[in-house]
Order: C-alpha cells, then structure tokens, then sequence
C-alpha cells in the first residue's frame, strides 16, 4: 500500500500565460489513512482561474486546478474507518492541516497555524510533493480531509458546494444568520447565488444589492426577498440602518462605502469575494455605527459537511452548466465576462486519454 500510485491524467496550467492542456501525472503513494477516489464531477472556480493565470503571484506550475471534487471511492488505507469503495464523496479547497493546533482542534482546519495544504498548488505535508486538483480522472486525500455526500443530494449539481458553497454559508452561521435576520448580499454570480440559497434556507430575509434592476427576476427565484439597486441614491437612503450581516461576493477591487451605511449598529460586513486590495474606505459609518468589515475564507471540515447535510434536507443546490473537460479554456474566458449561471461542472467521465 505505502509504495502503490495511482497513474492518472487531467488538464493542467503549465505557465502563468497558457491554456490549460492535457496532463499525465501520479498521484502521491497511498498511506494506511487515505481514500482514493475516481472523479466524477469537479466545479469550476473563479480561484481557478486566478491560480492558472497567477494572478495573485504565488502560483506554482505546472497546476492541475480544482477544488470542488465530487467523486466514487475506489479504495482506501488499512487505517481508514469512515468510508469504504463505492460511497460517494467530496473535496474542498483543502487536504490537509496539521491537526493539532488551537485551529485544527476547534474544527477550523481552514485557519490552521501551521497554514494548510490547498487542494492544488499546496505541497505535501510529508514528502513536499505538489498537490494537484480536481480537473482530473483521480486523487487520493487523507480520510480527514473527504466529505461525504448525503443520499438524495445530486451528484452533478453538488460540486460547487464544496468552496461556493461553503465559503458563503460559513460567515452566515458565524454572524448567525436565521430567522429575524435582514441579511444583503452584494454581487449575483457564483458566491451571491449561493449565498441567497443559503441565506433564504436558514430563514432570513434576503436583499440582493445590484447596480441594475436586471437582476431582479433572478434574486426573487433564487430565493431573495428583494432586489436594491446600489445606484439609486433614494433607495439606498431608505435602506440606511436595515441590514445585521452584508455577504460581499464581488470578486475584484471596488468601493465599500455605499455599503457600510446599510449596516445596522453592530452590523458586519463579510468579504468573502475579492482577494487583494479595495477602494479606500471611510472610517465615519463604522465609528458612528459601531458596525464592522470582516473577512472569511472557506470553513472547517465539520462545518462543510453539516453544510452539505443542511443542502440534502433543504434541497439546496448551485443553479449549474455542464460542460466537457476540453472545453475548459472557453469556460475561462466566459467566465472572465460573467457568462455563466452561475457556476459550472465539469462531467469528469468526459476526460479521456
């Protein structure tokens, strides 16, 4: 078992400036505590598509992206007590931590100390191999690190739950969104729709903040109570006051300040969106409000599958588009100009040698 690889192949970035092209690699060897699993269905990221680009600068190549990983055990470790071939199960954006910090403890292996090891562009704890993603036929993770998809829940749609998903229902149950909560949500792609899904499942009463009253049709049947238009003066002032927790999905530089009044005192404002710098921001509404920006990334590997659990019972799932694994650069450029709704999957029983 300790010497045995998994052969396999998928699509990879070599260079920051390339398209994604076919790539044959081997998985790291499996250990007496992992899971290995075929591929069914892997999402589509817009982290993705900053990482094959390095866009953020700390890219590493050549990457296999990829971190909403739906698949089929086929085999596991002599160690492992929680799943066995055939279930079916899910990857985040993480395989590893080391689990035995404060964080790791606690259950939020995403704030681990030690920092943790991403599902792709991450090194191997143990033998600082590259770890590559799900735009492949298989990957083996550590049992800590696999999630188990509940009956009932559709495998096809289910992927972008494991980082859209999560990274929007996690702030929600930290600020402790639920009934008698006036939650926003700003931005409708594929963190905003998630997070009015979600937001709306968990009972409270859901805005969607929009530049264009375009989007209203789509904010009412996602689930939202309203639509407010950021650009009209009047109805922003009348919004001043009336939100406890504002989800921020916009995923490039952009102003805050129109936002921050909306916050009710002791309101928060979540970044969960944009990696990397912001408009600057006036300090007033927060003073006088005593109202708060945070930020949040994914959650913990608990909260992730109570999170998948509370999408099984409520029939929550990404309004999603199928697409083959050799169609995956021209998903990137429409992604790049919003063309989706709102997030797809790529059908890994496309990918062949």
């Amino acid at each position: 078992m300790a010497s045995f690889r998994y052969k396999t192949f998928g699509y990879a970035a070599p260079s920051a400036g390339a398209r994604l092209q076919p790539f044959s690699f081997e998985r790291r060897a499996m250990r007496p505590n992992d899971v290995a699993m075929e591929i069914l269905y892997s999402g589509v990221c817009h982290s993705d598509l900053h990482w094959a680009r390095n866009d953020w600068g700390w890219s590493n190549y050549p990457v296999v992206p990829g971190h909403e990983i739906v698949g089929r055990v086929i085999e596991v470790g002599s160690e492992v007590t929680r799943f066995r071939a055939g279930d079916h199960v899910a990857v985040g954006c993480m395989v590893d931590s080391c689990q035995h910090c404060d964080q790791c403890r606690r259950g939020e292996e995403q704030l681990c100390r030690e920092g943790n090891t991403g599902t792709y562009g991450g090194f191997d704890r143990i033998t600082q191999e590259m770890t590559h993603g799900g735009y492949s036929k298989h990957i083996v993770v550590r049992q800590e690190f696999v999630l188990r998809v509940p009956d009932g829940l559709d495998l096809s749609r289910a992927a972008p739950l494991l980082c859209a998903g999560i990274t929007t229902y996690s702030p929600l149950r930290t600020w402790n969104a639920g009934p008698g909560s006036r939650v926003g949500v700003i931005g409708l792609g594929g963190l905003g729709h998630m997070a009015v899904k979600l937001a709306a499942g968990l009972g409270a009463h859901v805005t969607v903040m929009s530049r264009t009253p375009d989007k209203r049709a789509d904010a009412l049947a996602l689930g939202a109570d309203r639509l407010l238009v950021s650009t009209d003066p009047d109805a922003m002032a009348q919004a001043a006051s009336s939100f406890d927790l504002i989800i921020d999905t916009v995923p490039n530089k952009h102003d805050l300040n129109p936002y921050l009044p909306l916050l009710d005192i002791d309101g928060t404002l979540v970044i969960v969106g944009q990696i990397g710098p912001l408009d600057e921001m006036s300090t007033v509404p927060l003073l006088l409000g005593r109202r708060r920006v945070a930020g949040s990334p994914i959650g913990g590997i608990r909260e992730t599958q109570e999170m998948l659990d509370f999408c099984a019972r409520k029939n929550i799932l990404p309004e999603t588009e199928t697409i083959r694994m050799d169609e995956i650069n021209e998903a990137y450029e429409r992604m790049e100009r919003s063309d989706v709704r709102y997030r797809f999957v790529i059908d890994m029983a496309s990918l062949t040698t």
